[in-house]
Parts: C-alpha cells; structure tokens; sequence
C-alpha cells in the first residue's frame, strides 16, 4: 500500500497493484478540524463531530489489500460536504448568494457548506462571505474531486468499467420508520438513486456481498445517493456508483463518537464483505457484473 497524496482535502491510498474496476471513497469521515473554524461555530467537540461518518475510512482500511484505491476525506463534513455539488449553496449562510430554485438539501441547511449538523444545530454564529466558500470549494472539494474523478477514469481506461463504492454511516435513529412496525432495522442501506446510477447486476453482487456475511440490506430507503451518486453513476458508459450506508449502532457509540466492544468483530466481518465487492471488479467478474 502507498499513500499517493495527503492534503487538507484528501488522502489517497493505492494498492501496491490494481487488480480492480472498483474505487472505494468515504467523503465523509474527514476529522480535521481546523483551527480557524472551531473559532466560529456555536457547538462544542462532539457536536460539531455528530455529522461526521467517524470510523468508516478505519472500516474501509482493507479495500487496498484487495487491489482497489481508496480515498478518503481529511477535511470534515461540517466544514464542507463534498456529496453535495459547488454550486448548492446556502444562502442562509454564505452572504451574497442568491436564492435559486427550491433545493431540499438546502433548504434543510444541507448545502455543500452545511448551516447545521445532526439534529438542525446550527454551526455558526452568523453567515460567512463568499469568498471563504468559494476558498472552501477550490482547496477541499475540487482537489478530492478531480482525484475521484482520475481514479474513475483510470478504472475505465484499464478495466472497461468503474465502479464507485461511496461508504458511508448513518444514526440508528433515522432507521426507526423504515420497514413495518416492530422489524427489525437494516444494517445497511444501498443507495444507487433507484436504479440510476449503477446496473442493476452491480448492485445486486453489492447486495450479495453484505447478506452472505449475516447483514440485513435495505435499498434506497432513507438514502437512495446523493452528489456522488448522481455525479459518478452513469450505468449507460459503464461508470457505476453505489451508496453504502452502515448503522452506526453496530460499531460505535454514537453519543460518545467511540468504537464500541463490537467494532474488531464487526470490521472483521465487512472485510469480508469488502473482498468479494473488490472482486466483482476484476478482469474475470467484469462480464458478470455486466449482465
């Protein structure tokens, strides 16, 4: 394994080889607070945390013993959200943005700088200027962006196909109306836009994958994919992306933002899970995949 590049917006891990059509990415577990920042905001250390998808980059650490990149956020969402696009921005946030057509990430102060974490705490005391989310933008999201992007395009030019696996976590308590009174929550959700943004056949080995090690899976319910989703998936050039979202119950603590006594057993399970999702993109699976 090397790590390629380590900036204020990313770290790129690759596989000594690349045997794989597959790119993993968690946008989300970025915990580099800088200084600057915590010096604005109304919350404390493990609020300003609550939106973060802590752990998923250890989670997802085996991705290169399979021969697939992985890449992962330093910056944090609170700072900037990179599964949101440039141009979703708040203007209940950033002053001198004009308000555009009805967008319910950002009407709900999800923009791509976010205006609250979880549960609609709001992050700052007052709005920031637009040239500090425009600075935002060219230094953390086009930098993690156009690496995506490289990897995406290097996984087709080798293999035919690109397949993103964007990881994520999400609270238990935003699975507590999914499925019919009393049964029991998924362990993970895949997201793949209902159908837009991977094959079918991707998703259902995705799928396979997580149930043949014990997981219930549920699909595009509450999260069907946002910008990475939209952006990366386009099954009609062989560019699929696939959202994984995991229960954070199963790992981690979330109040106190620690793993819990479950965290070795279950990483050990998803590395599991994460071979035969690396295998799907290999020279001999791709016409599998492809069906």
């Amino acid at each position: 394994m090397t790590d390629v590049a380590n900036n204020p917006s990313y770290l790129l891990r690759r596989p000594e080889t690349r045997a794989t059509s597959v790119v993993f990415a968690s946008p989300h577990s970025g915990r580099k607070y800088p200084a600057s920042f915590l010096n604005k905001i109304e919350l404390n250390e493990l609020e300003v945390r609550s939106s973060e998808d802590a752990f998923v980059d250890d989670l997802f650490g085996a991705a290169v013993e399979y021969g697939a990149p992985l890449l992962l956020a330093q910056s944090p969402r609170s700072f900037l959200d990179l599964n949101r696009g440039p141009d979703e921005l708040d203007p209940a946030v950033i002053d001198g943005v004009r308000r555009v057509a009805h967008n319910p990430r950002i009407v709900s102060g999800l923009g791509v700088i976010p205006r609250v974490v979880a549960n609609g705490r709001a992050i700052y005391r007052g709005k920031l200027t637009l040239t500090e989310a425009h600075t935002r933008i060219s230094t953390v999201w086009r930098p993690y962006h156009d690496t995506l992007q490289m990897l995406m395009d290097e996984a087709h030019s080798t293999f035919g196909e690109a397949i993103l696996i964007d990881c994520h976590s999400m609270p238990n308590e935003a699975l507590e109306n999914v499925g019919p009174p009393g049964a029991a929550r998924p362990d993970i959700v895949l997201g793949d836009r209902f159908g837009a943004s991977a094959a079918s056949s991707v998703v259902e080995h995705v799928e396979a994958a997580f149930a043949s090690a014990g997981f219930r899976v549920a699909r595009n319910m509450p999260f069907a994919g946002a910008y990475m989703c939209q952006h990366y998936g386009r099954p009609s050039r062989r560019h699929h992306a696939v959202q994984v979202e995991i229960n954070r119950s199963l790992y981690m603590d979330e109040a106190a933002i620690k793993p819990n006594a479950n965290f070795k057993a279950f990483k050990a399970a998803l590395d599991g899970v994460i071979a035969e999702v690396a295998d799907i993109g290999r020279k001999d699976n791709l016409r599998i995949a492809a069906e």
